[in-house]
């Protein structure tokens, strides 16, 4: 399974593509499934980048663990999370205050 990602090119956050949009949470991130699919979401990366929307695009592999996407490499964990070391940062410390 596989999700695309980039960076926002107008303010630089980490954004995932969810059905015609880029969103800047990966819970709402559209899954790849198959080759198909992992195909579609390179080329709408590849036209965002070419339309300067977004940069650093890249498919990224991820799990289902408990329910919640769950990337497989430490660095867009990172991306989708906020500082390690500092929960009260990121994308982490937004999801903390709205609860």
């Amino acid at each position: 399974m596989k999700l695309l990602t980039a960076n926002r090119l107008s303010d630089g956050e980490a954004v995932w593509y969810a059905d015609g949009q880029w969103v800047e949470t990966i819970a709402e991130a559209l899954i790849a499934h198959d080759k198909g699919s992992q195909e579609a979401l390179e080329s709408i990366g590849n036209q965002a980048l070419a339309d300067n929307l977004v940069v650093d695009v890249n498919l990224i592999d991820i799990e289902i663990v408990d329910g919640s996407i769950h990337p497989i490499r430490l660095r867009e964990r990172i991306r989708a999370a906020g500082p390690t070391i500092r929960n009260d940062l990121g994308k982490q410390a937004r999801i903390q205050q709205a609860a």
